[in-house]
């Protein structure tokens, strides 16, 4: 209780800096045209089904083709994009994986021209260490071959521990990766993170986004323990705010939640795979969305569509849990600012 206190007081205290009711979320499907000075983003994450599977849900292909026909000016996976993180898996079928990744998604996308920009997640190539040693070394070994003969088509600015921790450019956005593979980032990847946030790339940019697969806060039911997410969720939020970073997108949780902490804004971008998960406050059924993100360049105001693949029916935002209280923090929504509270949630 006291934790969530000295976190909301927190982000009371900044409540002023928090974007106002402006920054939303559109209660249609995105228009296909992209409004000048605006950038288009369409984020999916956790496409993966059971270990070692090559086959993808329906949803995943649905909002494949969606998107080609959307044709935003970038895609974003938060990770797990294969099946992997199970040591008894062959190279072979870790290739296989990936292969069918290529032809249900990857290929696709480099058809229709369209920049894929990504995060690798635990079942992708996590970086779990025991003894000294990568875990799922092979996994990881196998994640760089694929990326390294597959051109993703982005603006690299650093690439040199691609894929696994990277940067690039994009519309004028800065955009930062991060292995969050597993929970923790060790400090020589973080002191990378510090210099590439504070390098005259980034600080030009008219925004700054940072993508990572494990979250900093927990929202999810079976998600709220440690190794669900990020160690030292505090000291890693003051290093993103402190360069201004206005988005952090993440995956696993497989729910979808529009959030803040702080002057932070929180992506948890749902999935398209298997297993799908409710949040940890409210009654809503567990579901798999497709989200897009129209940035204005101009006033750096974000707009969030976010939809049922299969159906397109719209997620809306007021319909999510005003808060959610996990064991390490409260996250509010992205529309409640620290005033908004009732004082029974100020007591939470």
């Amino acid at each position: 209780m006291k934790r969530r206190h000295v976190l909301l007081l927190a982000a009371a205290s900044l409540s002023a800096c928090i974007r106002d009711s402006s920054d939303s979320i559109a209660q249609v499907a995105p228009s296909p045209a992209i409004a000048p000075d605006t950038m288009r983003i369409a984020v999916i994450s956790d496409l993966n089904s059971q270990y070692g599977s090559t086959d993808y849900e329906p949803e995943v292909d649905r909002a494949i083709s969606l998107i080609t026909q959307w044709r935003p000016n970038l895609v974003l996976c938060g990770g797990d994009m294969v099946a992997g993180q199970k040591t008894s898996l062959t190279t072979a079928e870790i290739r296989a994986m990936w292969e069918s990744f290529d032809r249900h998604v990857a290929n696709p996308l480099r058809q229709a021209g369209l920049p894929f920009g990504f995060t690798l997640g635990n079942h992708d190539a996590s970086s779990a260490i025991a003894n000294g040693r990568y875990t799922f070394e092979r996994d990881r070994t196998e994640a760089r071959n694929y990326w390294n003969a597959h051109d993703p088509g982005l603006r690299f600015v650093d690439r040199a521990s691609f894929p696994f921790y990277y940067t690039f450019e994009q519309n004028g956005i800065f955009f930062l990766v991060w292995d969050a593979s597993s929970a923790q980032i060790p400090p020589e990847q973080l002191a990378w993170v510090d210099r590439s946030l504070a390098s005259p790339a980034a600080q030009a940019a008219k925004l700054r986004i940072a993508i990572g697969h494990l979250p900093l806060y927990a929202v999810a039911v079976g998600r709220d323990a440690p190794g669900e997410f990020l160690n030292s969720a505090e000291s890693l939020r003051s290093l993103l705010e402190r360069h201004n970073v206005h988005t952090y997108i993440s995956g696993h949780n497989h729910a979808y939640y529009p959030g803040h902490v702080g002057r932070l804004e929180l992506l948890y971008c749902g999935l398209l795979g298997s297993g799908a998960r409710a949040l940890l406050n409210g009654n809503l059924p567990p579901r798999k969305t497709l989200t897009t993100i129209d940035v204005r360049l101009e006033t750096a105001e974000t707009i969030y569509t976010t939809i049922d693949p299969l159906t397109q029916e719209t997620i809306d935002q007021r319909t999510l849990p005003r808060l959610i209280r996990s064991s390490t923090g409260v996250v509010l929504r992205r529309d409640i600012r620290p005033e908004d509270l009732t004082a029974a949630e100020r007591s939470l």
